[in-house]
């Protein structure tokens, strides 16, 4: 089932964000979130806060049903419009996950995209991604998303081995994500993103190159590849803990992590962020950036999480609690918390270091800096960057990329 949230102060019934907030929003990027949280089936090693039919019978009644579910995004989204007021600035990313936001029909997506037209309007360039599982969409479906303005899409691939994929307990065929993408090209959509994970017990490196071969062969312009962290409370952690499958080490993800960068690389793909490579600038992934340089971002949606201005804010989780929310024209916030300028100084060299352009070093404290001093002379931070004032993680330093982080925020 999905993880809990954090604690926090509560938020106001109208949602209004402190003034500070949003003094000189108009020199940051602003971007959307939008949450769906419907699954037709609940995969083994999900803790995301996603729903099946079966785990919402009987506990939200019609207020959580996917038939009017865009209806009820949208309903934040102008709640947005108000709590940002008079803010100038338009919307320069929109991602749209789950879940599987495909389960929607297609329209309904293009509602909740023009809803943000209407209310903040888009920028020209704007970047405009909706994430799909293979067997949840079809030419007509990508037709209509790329008419309705969406220019990226997303695929969840995980494996090319069917039996990789059982143990995910991924209902797609080996095959179907590769023809998903000449789908989206016939469509229109120039930017393709498959998602792969690596290091599912029984899993080999064979299967492994293959599964990158395979989504290579479909020529997507990005891919992402992650390694498969077993979150307890789910049901992959079960049957590992009842034996029925083998945990898999650090030291495999490792081995995983090296065959990804020379398969990819080899194919003209470049990492830009320690999870994600791209076959040019413009394959990178916008919104995801846009997070990971600490920008604005409104997340829409049960148990989304947004940022403003240095402050984060979370909704309720269950769909029911969401829908009554808004249904009495409160605000969906289940809390809040006001980053200080530590914390957001700590968040910027935990998540910038994880980037092709690192983090600047005058981000980094008397202790941070003589452990970079460390990293640069055992091979986890590139020398020409580091004379330039930025640390830049190796090839090496990336597969050590959190302990490395740990040591530069002191």
């Amino acid at each position: 089932m999905p993880s809990a949230l954090p604690d926090g102060e509560p938020v106001p019934d109208d949602g209004s964000l402190p003034a500070p907030a949003l003094a000189g929003s108009a020199d940051r990027p602003l971007g959307f979130y939008l949450h769906v949280p419907y699954c037709a089936t609940r995969c083994g090693y999900c803790d995301f806060n996603t729903y099946t039919a079966t785990e919402l019978r009987g506990t939200g009644g019609v207020l959580a049903s996917r038939d009017n579910y865009a209806d009820t995004l949208i309903d934040e989204i102008r709640l947005a419009r108000k709590v940002l007021g008079d803010d100038p600035r338009e919307v320069r990313t929109v991602f749209v996950g789950g879940g599987t936001p495909t389960l929607l029909a297609a329209d309904d997506l293009v509602r909740m995209l023009a809803a943000i037209r209407t209310e903040f309007g888009l920028a020209p360039d704007a970047e405009i991604t909706t994430e799909a599982n293979p067997e949840s969409v079809d030419p007509a479906y990508l037709s209509r998303l790329r008419e309705g303005g969406f220019n990226r899409v997303s695929f969840g691939m995980q494996s090319a081995k069917q039996h990789v994929l059982k143990i995910l307990d991924r209902t797609h065929t080996p095959g179907r994500p590769e023809a998903c993408v000449a789908e989206a090209r016939a469509a229109g959509f120039d930017h393709v993103n498959l998602d792969l994970i690596y290091g599912t017990p029984g899993e080999s490196d064979d299967d492994w190159r293959a599964s990158l071969e395979a989504a290579i062969g479909a020529a997507p312009d990005h891919v992402s590849a992650y390694a498969l962290i077993v979150e307890e409370g789910t049901q992959l952690a079960r049957r590992i803990r009842r034996g029925e499958v083998p945990m898999t080490d650090d030291d495999v993800h490792a081995d995983r992590y090296l065959i990804a960068e020379d398969v990819l690389s080899g194919a003209g793909f470049d990492w830009y962020e320690v999870s994600n490579w791209a076959t040019s600038e413009a394959g990178r992934c916008l919104h995801n950036e846009l997070y990971w340089r600490g920008a604005d971002w409104w997340g829409a949606g049960p148990g989304a999480h947004s940022h403003v201005g240095g402050v984060r804010w979370w909704n309720v989780k269950h769909p029911g609690a969401y829908a009554s929310a808004l249904a009495a024209g409160r605000s969906p916030g289940a809390g809040r918390e006001l980053l200080s300028e530590e914390d957001r100084r700590v968040e910027r060299i935990l998540l910038e270091l994880r980037l092709r352009e690192g983090a600047p070093l005058d981000l980094l404290r008397e202790q941070g800096l003589n452990a970079s001093r460390r990293a640069l002379s055992d091979g986890l931070l590139q020398k020409d960057p580091y004379d330039e004032g930025r640390a830049v993680l190796t090839l090496r330093g990336r597969l050590l990329a959190d302990a490395v982080v740990r040591d530069l925020v002191d």
